[in-house]
C-alpha cells in the first residue's frame, strides 16, 4: 500500500514537473506568447539615398547595411531602385549593398528598407572575435608630451580595459585640460574626440574601433558614432561623449570602421537620410514569420504546422481533458450526481454547435420525450437490445423533426441538433429511466439535472478562447493535468455534498 502510494506520488510529480518544464521552455526560450492577442513592436527603417548623376557615366553606389545576426531579427529587407542592379557582399565584418547602372542622368533616388523586431532574436550567436593588441603610433613633440601626461593619471585610476577606456573618455571630455585642448586642436566634435581617444588608447596598446549605430526611435535621424574595444572575450561599447559603457538595447549597429557610410562613383552631392517608424504585429504571427525567414525549426514541430482544418479539430480534441478534469472535480470532490462519468463532456461538445441555450432546450426536450417512449416500451416487456434500438430510432426521427421544424420557423441553430451524439442521448435516456425505476423519480431528476449542470460547466470552460489557445499552443500542459488527475484519484475524503448533508449531525 505504501509502495503504491509512493509510486503514484513519483509518477504524478514527474508528469507535473515535465509538463511545466516543457511549457516554460516554450515561453522563456522560444518566446511563444502566452496570449493569442499579444503583440510586439515591429520597426521599419527606410534609408533614402539621393545624388546627382554625371551624364553618360557608369554609376556605382555602395552603402553599408546592418548585419542580420544582431539582437534584432530581420523579417525582410528590400532594395528599391529603377534600372539599377543590386548586389550584397560581406567584407571585414561589415555588410554592403552595391547599386550599379551603365548610364544615368539627373537626380537619382534609391531606397533601402529593413523590417525587424526584437522578439525571437535569442538564437545562439557566433563567438565574438577581435584584436587585443595594437602598435604604438609614432608621436613627437608637444603631442607626445600631452599624450603621456594624460595617460599617467588614467593608469592610476583604472584597473582593467573597461575602466581604462572609460577614464580616457572622461578625461578627453574635460575641456579645461590644456593637454586635451592641444590634442583636439580647436575641434571639439565627436569625431575629433574619437580620434584623440583612439590615439591615447593606441599608445597604451589598446585597439579601438569606431561603431556607427542608429536608435530605434520614430522620425528622422542620422547614425551616431560609438566606440568599441575587444577585451579578449567580448566587445565593449562606449559612448565617446559620456564614457558610458554598454550599447543601449534600442540601438542597432549599422557598420563599424573608419569608412564613410556611402561611397559614390559617377555622381556628386550624395546624401543619405534615415526615417524610422514602428507598428505592432501579433506575436504568434511574428513567430511564424521568424520561422520562415530564419529557416529554423521554431514552430516546425508544433501543432501550428498542421493544416488549418486539422488544427480546428485538434483544438476541440485537446479541450476534452479540460472538461474531463472539471467532471472529475465535480464528482469526486463536489459529489455531483451525473448520468455516467464522461457523458456530460460529450454533451458539452454538442453544445459547441447548437449554442448553450439551444442545446440545453433540445437536451431537455429529447430526453423528456425519450423517457415517455421508454416508459411505454416497458409495458411491452421488450429485451434491452430491441428496446434501445427503438429508442435510438425514435431519437433520430425526433432530431429530423426538430431540424425540419426549426428550418421552417427560421431558427437555423436547430439544424445543429443533428450533431448531437445520438447514441449518447439514447444511452442517457435508458440510464435515466433505469435510475428512475431503481432509485426513484427524485434521484433520477437529480442525476439528470447534475448531468446538464456538468455539461454546461464543461462547455463554458472548454470554449474559453484564452484557455483554448493556451492548451493548443502548449499541449505539454496536459501532462501536468494527468499528474493532477492521478493525485485526485487517491482522494478518499468527504465530498462537499456529504459535508452539507451531514452538517446537522456535527452540532
Amino acid at each position: 500500500m505504501r509502495s503504491s502510494r509512493l509510486h503514484l506520488g513519483i509518477l504524478a510529480s514527474t508528469l507535473i514537473i515535465l509538463g511545466l518544464m516543457v511549457c516554460a521552455w516554450q515561453i522563456v526560450v522560444l518566446g511563444i506568447p502566452l496570449r493569442e492577442d499579444e503583440s510586439t513592436d515591429l520597426w521599419n527603417i527606410d534609408a533614402k539615398i539621393e545624388f546627382q548623376a554625371k551624364d553618360n557615366l557608369p554609376i556605382k553606389v555602395q552603402m553599408f547595411v546592418p548585419l542580420l545576426n544582431q539582437d534584432y531579427v530581420s523579417l525582410g529587407e528590400s532594395f528599391v531602385s529603377k534600372n539599377y542592379g543590386v548586389a550584397l557582399a560581406n567584407a571585414d565584418g561589415n555588410r554592403t549593398v552595391t547599386w550599379s547602372a551603365r548610364r544615368a542622368s539627373g537626380k537619382q533616388i534609391l531606397y533601402y528598407r529593413l523590417l525587424l523586431s526584437k522578439r525571437y532574436s535569442g538564437s545562439e550567436k557566433a563567438k565574438e572575435e577581435g584584436s587585443t593588441w595594437r602598435e604604438i603610433p609614432p608621436l613627437e613633440g608637444a603631442e607626445q608630451v600631452a599624450v603621456l601626461a594624460l595617460l599617467e593619471p588614467i593608469r592610476q585610476h583604472s584597473a582593467d580595459i573597461e575602466t581604462f577606456i572609460g577614464e580616457t573618455i572622461r578625461r578627453i571630455n574635460n575641456a579645461a585640460d590644456d593637454n586635451v585642448k592641444l590634442l583636439l586642436a580647436g575641434d571639439s566634435s565627436t569625431a575629433s574626440k574619437a580620434r584623440v581617444i583612439e590615439l591615447l588608447l593606441a599608445t597604451a596598446h589598446i585597439p579601438l574601433e569606431r561603431v556607427h549605430s542608429i536608435s530605434l526611435m520614430r522620425g528622422a535621424q542620422q547614425p551616431e558614432l560609438w566606440l568599441r574595444s575587444f577585451n579578449g572575450e567580448k566587445w565593449l561599447y562606449f559612448d565617446p561623449q559620456s564614457g558610458k559603457q554598454g550599447l543601449p538595447a534600442d540601438r542597432l549597429v549599422w557598420w563599424h570602421g573608419d569608412a564613410p557610410l556611402l561611397s559614390l562613383d559617377g555622381g556628386r552631392r550624395a546624401q543619405v537620410s534615415f526615417h524610422l517608424s514602428d507598428s505592432e504585429i501579433n506575436a504568434l504571427r511574428l513567430a511564424n514569420l521568424t520561422d520562415q525567414n530564419m529557416g529554423s525549426a521554431f514552430l516546425k514541430y508544433s501543432l501550428y504546422s498542421l493544416p488549418i482544418q486539422t488544427q480546428q479539430v485538434m483544438q476541440v480534441m485537446l479541450m476534452i481533458p479540460i472538461g474531463v478534469l472539471l467532471i472529475l472535480l465535480l464528482r469526486n470532490l463536489g459529489g455531483l450526481q451525473t448520468l455516467g462519468t464522461f457523458t456530460p463532456v460529450l454533451i458539452a461538445l454538442a453544445f459547441r454547435e447548437t449554442g448553450l441555450g439551444t442545446g440545453i432546450s433540445l437536451f431537455i426536450l429529447i430526453t423528456a420525450l425519450g423517457l415517455l417512449l421508454r416508459a411505454y416500451l416497458e409495458h411491452l416487456k421488450l429485451q434491452m437490445l430491441p428496446r434501445l434500438s427503438v429508442v435510438l430510432t425514435f431519437v433520430v426521427l425526433l432530431i429530423a423533426s426538430v431540424s425540419l421544424a426549426s428550418h421552417g420557423l427560421g431558427f437555423e441553430n436547430g439544424l445543429s441538433v443533428a450533431l448531437f451524439p445520438m447514441v449518447i442521448l439514447t444511452m442517457s435516456i435508458e440510464r435515466l429511466s433505469i435510475t428512475w425505476e431503481e432509485r426513484g423519480a427524485a434521484f433520477a431528476l437529480k442525476a439528470g439535472a447534475g448531468t446538464l449542470l456538468a455539461a454546461t460547466g464543461a462547455h463554458l470552460l472548454m470554449t474559453v478562447p484564452a484557455l483554448v489557445y493556451f492548451v493548443f499552443t502548449f499541449p505539454a500542459c496536459l501532462l501536468a493535468l494527468v499528474g493532477l488527475m492521478l493525485l485526485l484519484g487517491r482522494y478518499r475524503g468527504y465530498r462537499l455534498s456529504e459535508l452539507l448533508r451531514f452538517k446537522a449531525l456535527s452540532g
